[in-house]
This record gives C-alpha cells, sequence and structure tokens, in this order.
C-alpha cells in the first residue's frame, strides 16, 4: 500500500541537478548559499581569490614594466581592478562598479604612458579575464534589465575610448564587449533556467500538500455520509420513545408530558437538521450511499469476493463477537475493504489473511498479506495514498489505533484495535 513520496524527494532531485547554483539568495548573501555542502558554500570565494591571486601581480608587472606606469599607481589601478572580484561573490553589481571606474581610470592613465603604442588598448588583458569573471556573477545574480545595461555601458566606454584615441586603440573593446554579452546571456539563461525549475518544483510541492489535505477532506465528508445512519436511527428511536412515552406510561404528571413533548421536538428538529447537512456532504454520484450501511456480518462476502479475484484469502473470525456499536461496526468493516482492495491492486496472488476478534473492549481486525505470488507487475505501482487516510480517520473517528507498514519478509500488514465502548481511547 504505498504512500505519497516525501516533500524532500522533489528538493533533493532539484539539487542534484545542480540548479541550487542558479537559485536566488537574498541581499549581500553569497553564490552558493543555498548549496548543502559547506565546500561547496566556500566554492565561489575559493574561485574569486583564486582570480585576485593570479591577476593582481601580473596586473602590476604588465602596467609597470610594459606600460611605464609608475609603480605606486600601477599597484593602486591593478588592486582596484582585481580586489573587488571578492565583494562579487557577494554583491557583484557594487563590484562591477568599482571595477569598472577603475578600467575607465587605468585607460586614461595608459594614455600618456610612453609604452602603450602596440600593445592593447584601452583594456589590457588581465581586464579583460577579471571583467569576464565577473560577468558570470553578474549574470548569476542580476536581473535582465541590469545585465543589458552593464553590457551596454561596457560597450559603450570602449566606443568613447575608441573615437578619444583611433590609433591607439587595437579593437580589444569590441572582442571585450562580443565576449561580455555571450557570458552575461549564457549566465543569465543558466539563472531563468534554475528559477524555472526552483518554481516548478515548488509548485509540486504545493500541489502535492493540497493534494493530501483535500484526500483528508474527502475521506472525513466520506465517513460522515456513512454515519448519517446510524445517528438518525438512533435520533429516531428517541423521536419514537419520546412521542410514545405519555401513551405507554400511566400517570405521568403533566409537566413530564412537556418534557416528553419538547424532546420528540427537539430530536425531530435535530433529525432535519442533519439531512440538510447530510445534503451539502453529498456530490454527485453519491445517492447509492443512502442503502443501509454495512457491517462485519458482510466481511464474509469481502473475502469471497477477493478470492474470486486471484488472491488467496481468509477469514478468521471470533464466534459470538456480541454486541458492536454501529460506528465502530462500519468502521471495521470499511478497513477490511480497503486492506484487501490493496492487496488486489499492489499485491495480486499474495496469501492474505484476515482476522477479527474481541476481548470484550477492544475490536482487533487484522488483514495480513504475503508477497506477491504473481509473476507480473501490479495493477497499480503507485498510490494516491486515499486508502491508508481513510483507514486513520475511521480509526481516529473510534478512539483507537491503527498500525500499518510493510513486514521484513514482504508482504504488508494492517492492525486496527477499535475500542468497543466509544467514549473512551485507546492508549497511543
Amino acid at each position: 500500500m504505498p504512500t505519497l513520496p516525501p516533500l524532500s524527494r522533489l528538493r533533493t532531485s532539484a539539487r542534484a541537478l545542480g540548479l541550487v547554483i542558479a537559485t536566488p539568495t537574498g541581499p549581500g548573501e553569497p553564490l552558493l548559499a543555498q548549496a548543502v555542502s559547506p565546500w561547496l558554500r566556500r566554492l565561489p570565494y575559493a574561485v574569486a581569490f583564486a582570480f585576485v591571486a593570479s591577476l593582481l601581480p601580473v596586473t602590476v608587472t604588465v602596467l609597470a614594466n610594459d606600460y611605464g606606469v609608475n609603480g605606486a599607481i600601477a599597484g593602486a589601478l591593478a588592486t582596484a581592478q582585481t580586489a573587488p572580484l571578492l565583494l562579487a561573490v557577494a554583491r557583484p553589481l557594487q563590484a562591477w562598479w568599482i571595477i569598472m571606474t577603475a578600467d575607465v581610470l587605468g585607460a586614461l592613465f595608459l594614455l600618456g604612458a610612453d609604452g602603450v603604442a602596440g600593445r592593447p588598448w584601452p583594456w589590457t588583458p588581465m581586464i579583460v579575464v577579471g571583467y569576464l569573471a565577473l560577468m558570470v556573477a553578474l549574470g548569476l545574480r542580476e536581473p535582465r534589465r541590469t545585465l543589458l545595461g552593464v553590457w551596454l555601458v561596457t560597450g559603450g566606454a570602449g566606443f568613447l575610448f575608441e573615437l578619444l584615441s583611433q590609433t591607439r586603440s587595437d579593437g580589444i573593446h569590441l572582442l571585450l564587449f562580443i565576449l561580455s554579452g555571450a557570458v552575461l546571456l549564457l549566465t543569465a539563461t543558466l539563472r531563468e533556467r534554475g528559477d524555472a525549475q526552483r518554481r516548478l518544483v515548488e509548485q509540486e510541492t504545493i500541489s502535492e500538500a493540497e493534494r493530501a489535505r483535500r484526500t483528508l477532506l474527502e475521506e472525513r465528508a466520506r465517513i460522515a455520509r456513512e454515519l448519517h445512519d446510524v445517528v438518525a436511527h438512533h435520533m429516531s428511536v428517541i423521536t419514537v420513545q419520546a412521542d410514545s412515552a405519555p401513551y405507554r406510561i400511566e400517570g405521568l404528571p403533566e409537566a413530564a408530558r412537556e418534557e416528553f413533548s419538547t424532546i420528540a421536538a427537539s430530536a425531530r428538529e435535530s433529525l432535519t437538521e442533519m439531512r440538510r447537512l447530510l445534503a451539502v456532504l453529498r456530490s454527485e454520484g453519491t445517492e447509492g450511499e443512502r442503502a443501509p450501511q454495512p457491517g462485519l456480518e458482510r466481511v464474509q462476502q469481502l473475502v469471497e469476493a477477493t478470492v474470486r479475484a486471484g488472491v488467496p484469502a481468509e477469514l478468521s473470525m471470533q464466534a459470538g463477537l456480541g454486541p458492536v456499536p454501529p460506528a465502530v461496526d462500519l468502521s471495521a468493516y470499511r478497513i477490511v475493504q480497503e486492506a484487501l482492495a490493496n492487496v488486489v491492486r499492489h499485491a495480486p496472488g499474495a496469501p492474505t489473511r484476515v482476522s477479527v476478534s474481541s476481548d470484550g473492549d477492544r475490536l482487533t481486525v487484522l488483514v495480513v498479506n504475503g508477497p506477491s505470488g504473481e509473476a507480473g507487475s501490479p495493477l497499480e505501482t503507485s498510490g494516491t495514498g486515499h486508502g491508508l487516510v481513510g483507514m486513520r480517520e475511521r480509526v481516529r473517528l473510534t478512539g483507537g489505533t491503527l498500525d500499518t507498514g510493510p513486514l521484513p519478509e514482504g508482504g504488508f500488514r494492517v492492525a486496527a484495535c477499535l475500542p468497543l465502548a466509544l467514549g473512551t481511547k485507546e492508549p497511543a
């Protein structure tokens, strides 16, 4: 008897697909902050540190030796162009403002440098590498409108420097413009795909919870409809006894006659209100539920029908069970019915034993089936959970206990203990 899959499976499968990489995080949260593994959460910082550690000394050396920039200025520019990559892990847009400003200032300083001729300008190769790494962080965090603005500013700055000094420019600004656009497009697509997958997982989780809730409500409404006959019978008996009491008992004082009349009127009013409630609970196609509700006397018919369906089932019912309250009688029948139906659906051909016994205070219903005796696949490979939900609600209604679960050697066990005195509560 399968149950609904645990909600955590959907989240686990989503993480297994790597969707956590593109999962949005709150302001100031680093990339991969939602990752389960601490090593994965530290990975963005490790990558950023590797870029800074490699680009910073190379940038200082190239600016000072190849471009002829003053050492102090080269160190300041290199630090401003590379160190903010560490900030980009948590706040990529703020890091872009710093790096973009530093890159523009560096291009302006190189205008007056002696070693620019024949070398890339306005962007150095180290700027291109660091800028593309920054675009990855931006694309995984920022919305499309922001990414488009960043891309246009990047191209606009390069175009302005091209107009400023066409003799120094070697087209590297166009290369950065194309590469940054490609990286932004790729990472933004990955992030949006991750967003869509995450929303799908959340929707499936919500739908699963709603299905479970709807199942519970449907089972409760069904039980309420079935108990209508039981309650209506007792209310009818009260009405008849209250109406006939003045005629059956001689010498009743007038006050007692009025009291019996009031009791009968209240009982009739309760019956009317109960029928109205039943009309609300009934849905289309449930007219057949107005038939008398079954009880333990029909369990033998259930077992015989199960045998005809190809399941070798046997019944052991204690002789002289004694009086069973109608609610317990109906609940016990429905528990056996659902348990046998699940055996037919999920374990065809499995040997099954049904046992109904009583110790005077409690009614015990036991349905045990072994492994499926047929090589073929079961009629149903997945369940809706209605069966177990209905059993639990019926047992809870009567104040009993329910124990269900697979057996070590294969098969399944359903054991219900229902108190015969409905005012008592079974220990958990």
